[in-house]
């Protein structure tokens, strides 16, 4: 279940992109390749309660906390959203993307689905970006190849990857990941058009555009 600790919308000049995926279908790869190409782009970096895994440090991927440090977090209404998922839990920092995006800074949230929801009701422009694999038997055998989870695990995100791909009618754009590269183009297409909007350049511009005239 998620909970949505202030539902009431956040003014902010900078672009929030929400990207969400089944476990497996290379949501956390395609955005640090976009990283390592756009240094424009700041990650958000999330709170859980669950284990790292493999190379993932604190700090890096997530900040890994206790249940008991998390719940308080909630409390205080830290999260700007957080939810359950696969057992755990996991949490967006709202004053961490209120300053940033504050700034004019382009943020990147790496999050499930229903916490992406939950992100566009307090950031009604976030663009939300969803990410598919190519087929079933090659989500399937992702997982394998991560070598992290058992059996029951992954049979268990399989599970859960049918109601997560479900909802991806509610996001903006939507990227098969099929081939790493053309995804990769495909994220980068849709950063580079929303900067391009009306608004971000006469924010990112505003000298050629008051040397045109242009109000």
């Amino acid at each position: 279940m998620n909970r949505l600790q202030d539902t009431s919308p956040i003014d902010y000049t900078g672009n929030v992109f929400v990207v969400a995926a089944p476990s497996g279908a290379g949501k956390s790869s395609l955005v640090k390749a976009l990283r390592e190409l756009d240094n424009d782009v700041q990650i958000s970096v999330s709170h859980t309660t669950r284990a790292p895994r493999g190379q993932e440090k604190h700090g890096r991927e997530y900040f890994f906390i206790a249940d008991t440090e998390f719940e308080a977090m909630a409390q205080d209404g830290a999260f700007v959203e957080w939810a359950h998922v696969h057992g755990h839990r996991y949490g967006t920092s709202k004053k961490a993307i209120e300053d940033r995006i504050a700034q004019g800074a382009d943020v990147i949230l790496e999050i499930d689905f229903q916490g992406a929801l939950q992100i566009r009701k307090a950031l009604p422009k976030a663009i939300l970006i969803f990410i598919l694999p190519p087929s079933w038997e090659e989500l399937r055998a992702r997982l394998q190849r991560r070598g992290e989870d058992t059996d029951e695990v992954i049979e268990l995100r399989l599970h859960n990857a049918a109601a997560e791909m479900a909802q991806a009618h509610q996001f903006d754009y939507v990227i098969i990941n099929k081939l790493f590269e053309i995804a990769l183009f495909d994220l980068k297409a849709i950063v580079h058009t929303q900067r391009l909007r009306y608004s971000a350049q006469r924010r990112l511009r505003a000298c050629t555009f008051a040397a045109l005239n242009i109000p």
